[in-house]
C-alpha cells in the first residue's frame, strides 16, 4: 500500500443483516452487556474460531479459570472487529490481556491490508485498554490442499511477526503446532471441514496459548503494588 491510502481491512464496518434476523447486533449487544456485570482479567475477541472454542471442554478447562470473557462473533473480519470494540465492547471492564484471533475472513484484502488491520485493532486496544497485553494469535493454514488462502495467512503471519515488534504491549504468538503434513495436506481430525477447529485441533493450540497467558497473569501479579500494611 502506498503511504495515505486507506487501507480497506482497517476501516470499521458492521455487519450487513442480509438474512434479517439481526444475529450479529444481537451478540454485539450481548457483549456489551457483558462488559457491565462481568471482571474479566482476560478476553477472547475474534472469529468463529474464538467463538467455537467456548462450545469445548478445553475453554471450561484452561481458560475458565482464568477469568476469561469470549468476545468471537463466526464470520467476523478485521472491519467487524474493529466496529465492535469501537462501539462498546471495551468499555467498563479493564482486563491484564486482550487474546486477538481474527483475519482469516478477510477474502477481498491482500495480506498486507489484512496484517494492517489486525495492527489497527491492536492499536485501538492500546488506546482504550493500555494496560492491557495483547496477544494476536497466528492465522492457521486453511484448506486440506495448498491454496492462495493458505498462503495468503502465511503472508500475513511473516508481516505481523516484524510489525507488531513496534507496538506497545503487543505480542505476536504462533499457533500451528504443524498441522500442515509433509505432502501439504491437512487433517479432517484437526480441522474437520479444513477450516475451524476439533477437539483435538484446538487442543493443540490451547496449550501454548494457555502457558503464555499464565505467564503474563504472573508478570502482573508481581508488578501490582501490595497495598497491604
Amino acid at each position: 500500500m502506498c503511504d495515505g491510502e486507506e487501507n480497506p481491512a482497517a476501516i470499521p464496518l458492521p455487519v450487513e443483516d442480509v438474512q434479517g434476523d439481526n444475529r450479529w447486533m444481537s451478540l454485539h449487544n450481548c457483549f456489551v452487556s457483558d462488559t457491565k456485570d462481568r471482571e474479566p482479567e482476560v478476553v477472547f475477541i475474534g472469529d468463529s474460531l474464538v467463538q467455537l472454542l467456548h462450545q469445548f471442554e478445553i475453554w471450561r478447562q484452561l481458560f475458565s479459570p482464568l477469568h476469561a470473557l469470549n468476545f468471537g462473533i463466526g464470520g467476523d473480519t478485521t472491519q467487524n472487529v474493529l466496529w465492535r470494540l469501537q462501539n462498546g465492547e471495551l468499555e467498563n471492564i479493564k482486563p491484564k490481556i486482550v487474546v486477538l484471533w481474527v483475519g482469516t475472513n478477510n477474502h477481498s484484502n491482500t495480506a498486507q491490508q489484512v496484517a494492517g488491520g489486525i495492527e489497527a485493532i491492536v492499536s485501538l486496544i492500546n488506546e482504550r485498554q493500555p494496560q492491557a497485553k495483547v496477544v494476536v494469535l497466528s492465522l492457521l493454514p486453511r484448506g486440506m490442499k495448498p491454496n492462495p488462502l493458505r498462503e495468503k495467512n502465511a503472508q500475513v503471519n511473516k508481516i505481523l511477526q516484524s510489525s507488531l515488534l513496534t507496538l506497545s504491549n503487543a505480542q505476536f504468538l504462533n499457533v500451528d503446532p504443524g498441522f500442515v503434513h509433509t505432502d501439504g495436506t491437512i487433517s479432517h481430525h484437526d480441522m474437520y471441514d479444513y477450516l475451524h477447529l476439533t477437539r483435538v485441533g484446538y487442543a493443540r493450540v490451547c496449550k501454548p496459548i494457555h502457558d503464555l497467558l499464565l505467564r503474563l497473569l504472573e508478570d502482573s501479579a508481581s508488578q501490582t503494588p501490595n497495598t497491604t500494611s
